[in-house]
């Protein structure tokens, strides 16, 4: 099964132990990728490789394992780290993992909304931490996995946690729209992509059926192939390029959410 274009390739996914982000590693794996298969505790990881290991005839050496609990930035961190020490260069960062908003307006630890940390905040923090790893040889990229909803949304800049005014679909598609508009910041190759509406944990916010997490984690591993072309800041539904919202494509918005960012995670630019 092995496919030349990804058998040298190392890829970190994140929220990889259900969902799209398990079977965006399954595939990757079969592919003869290295996975970093992360989750939000080492037991979930443990237990998602083993699975693959058990049921899709993947190797053991083929999958690394690591974890973090996004709704901790300080975890985050040191998953960092420990990725760079371990793996230098890194050639693909799928930034998966990605809650709903829940129903009532909840704080992290760090001091932000959730949904915008765990789906958002976490993953700038992680890039820009992994940055020395992407770009230690040509061709390392960003693989953002975003909603359509992220048309829908504004970033509340004067309150991003929301504290006002709180809505679990606009906390969403914020979260989602901050992902996307991340994808066009110079400093990594990347790009958002909306894998389809899948029959996953979030499927509730966006319909009743949708196609299986295998089809949408198939989109996101073709934006993992090098031989794939890919342009800065694009975004892809499923698997045709078009234009995300607006603010995707401002400069300006770019570096406002960056300083935002970088003051919610705490790190001076």
């Amino acid at each position: 099964m092995s496919d030349s274009t990804l058998s040298s390739r190392t890829v970190l996914v994140t929220g990889a132990t259900s969902g799209i982000g398990l079977e965006t590693a399954r595939q990757l794996a079969e592919r003869g990728a290295t996975v970093l298969l992360h989750g939000r505790t080492a037991e979930e990881a443990r237990a998602a490789a083993d699975a693959l290991i058990a049921t899709a005839g993947i190797e053991a050496d083929q999958l690394c394992t690591y974890a973090a609990d996004f709704t901790h930035l300080d975890e985050v961190e040191t998953l960092a780290h420990k990725v760079v020490a371990e793996h230098p260069h890194l050639d693909v960062l799928v930034n998966n993992a990605g809650m709903a908003a829940p129903e009532r307006h909840t704080v992290t630890a760090d001091g932000n909304e959730i949904a915008f940390q765990v789906n958002f905040l976490a993953h700038y923090l992680l890039t820009c931490l992994l940055e020395p790893a992407l770009t230690s040889d040509p061709g390392g990229r960003v693989v953002n996995v975003s909603s359509s909803l992220h048309r829908t949304a504004s970033i509340s800049w004067a309150d991003p946690n929301r504290a006002r005014r709180y809505s679990r679909l606009a906390a969403y598609a914020q979260s989602q729209l901050a992902l996307t508009v991340f994808a066009a910041d110079p400093r990594v190759t990347a790009v958002s992509v909306h894998p389809g509406v899948c029959d996953t944990a979030l499927l509730s916010l966006y319909a009743h059926e949708g196609v299986t997490p295998a089809e949408g984690a198939g989109h996101v591993v073709r934006l993992c192939d090098p031989t794939v072309e890919i342009v800065n800041g694009a975004y892809y539904d499923c698997a045709e390029r078009v234009e995300p919202a607006p603010a995707a494509r401002e400069d300006r918005t770019v570096k406002r959410l960056n300083r935002l960012a970088d003051l919610l995670v705490s790190r001076t630019a």
